[in-house]
């Protein structure tokens, strides 16, 4: 679900947002419409590499919440987005191994602010966000942050296994977060460090978990098997920054 005030609609307000400079998340283009003013909003977002859906009436209809779109809706961002080369530099002003925090299609907002929190307090360097089923960084995001949106930074990529796969020939290894893994503290989580957070119903996507070095389990003790997605991140952030405390010692 995205906040009222990451929604505009209508030509001439998208348009004047791409010229602007302002960070657009996604855009929403009534399929079949190529008139002079609609061609050259979809160049604008392909120049500034926005993701593109061509979509029915009928759905830019039920998305509207002013019901004047004229067939374009775009979902804007309440912070500009940081790159991986950021997160890197950030890593190597303060002489530690990259900590990144990767999310795979987590889709709450609130999760995905309170993670963005954790991951500030607990000095990573980053998160990285998928451009497909994730809302980016909207204002309820960055509320639920408190503030963390300010110091952290946080990039878009366009697939993830792509990003990870990169990041390994980087010198990075990761770690993602499975009911099903070797418990967490019987893992070496130093070094530079990817942690994977997956979708709140059905965790890590197969492909991502494939492509992860480890897969760690946090210890369930009560009745109930799973936890919310910021809080297992906040479990297994921390034991990355228990096991690197250690081993500074």
């Amino acid at each position: 679900m995205r906040d009222d005030d990451s929604v505009i609609e209508g030509r001439n307000v998208v348009l004047e947002a791409f010229r602007s400079g302002r960070t657009i998340d996604r855009l929403f283009v009534q399929d079949g419409l190529n008139d002079g003013p609609v061609r050259t909003i979809v160049r604008e977002a392909k120049k500034q590499k926005v993701m593109i859906d061509f979509v029915s009436r009928e759905r830019l209809d039920e998305m509207s919440k002013t019901g004047h779109h004229q067939g374009v809706i775009a979902y804007t961002a309440a912070y500009s987005y940081a790159s991986i080369d950021d997160m890197f530099a950030l890593a190597e002003s303060r002489g530690e191994d990259p900590f990144l925090i990767l999310l795979d299609e987590v889709e709450d907002p609130h999760n995905i602010g309170a993670i963005i929190r954790t991951a500030e307090v607990a000095g990573a360097h980053g998160v990285i966000l998928p451009q497909r089923r994730s809302p980016g960084l909207t204002a309820t995001v960055a509320k639920a942050s408190a503030g963390a949106l300010n110091f952290l930074p946080v990039a878009k990529v366009t697939n993830l296994n792509h990003t990870i796969e990169d990041l390994k020939k980087r010198g990075m290894w990761f770690v993602c977060a499975d009911m099903s893994g070797t418990p967490m503290y019987d893992l070496n989580l130093t070094g530079p460090i990817g942690l994977v957070i997956g979708n709140e119903g059905s965790g890590v996507s197969t492909l991502v978990e494939k492509n992860c070095d480890m897969v760690a389990s946090i210890p369930m003790k009560g009745q109930i098997d799973s936890l919310n997605a910021s809080v297992a991140c906040g479990v297994l952030t921390y034991e990355v920054v228990r096991q690197r405390m250690l081993k500074a010692k």
